[in-house]
């Protein structure tokens, strides 16, 4: 049986992020998951709206999809509006988790992430969201 994922990404950080859907693609094959559905979204806001819509839809000839992924940065900003977007998005993706029973690997990285903690981040937060969803299967 294949097993399907999706993967939704934050597009604000266009260029890392599509570095991170590379890894993250690479990892589900290693660990046998196929990635069937991959969507972007303007930021890590609109993230637990994608995930619901694309667990909920009826999927094309049967496809399944057993978990996703989500691929972001939240940077550290002036204010705490980047640290409060964070909570309120983790919040969300962790009840929709729970509530759907699938799981959801997070590879955000942040809330609060300086310019220099985003490249040597971008690896090991892609495979992780990977990782965790394969896990939990």
């Amino acid at each position: 049986m294949t097993k399907n994922i999706a993967i939704v990404c934050g597009s604000y950080h266009k260029k890392e992020i599509e570095k991170m859907l590379e890894l993250a693609t690479d990892q589900a094959e290693k660990e046998g998951l196929t990635v069937s559905e991959v969507v972007w979204v303007p930021g890590a806001m609109e993230v637990p709206l994608a995930l619901r819509r694309i667990i909920a839809k009826d999927q094309p000839h049967g496809v399944e999809i057993v978990g996703a992924a989500c691929l972001g940065i939240i940077e550290k900003g002036q204010t705490q509006h980047g640290l409060a977007m964070g909570q309120a998005v983790l919040k969300s993706i962790i009840e929709f988790q729970i509530s759907w029973n699938k799981p959801i690997g997070l590879g955000i990285i942040g809330p609060g992430a300086e310019p220099e903690h985003i490249e040597p981040r971008l690896e090991p937060h892609a495979r992780a969201a990977i990782s965790a969803i394969s896990s939990m299967l």
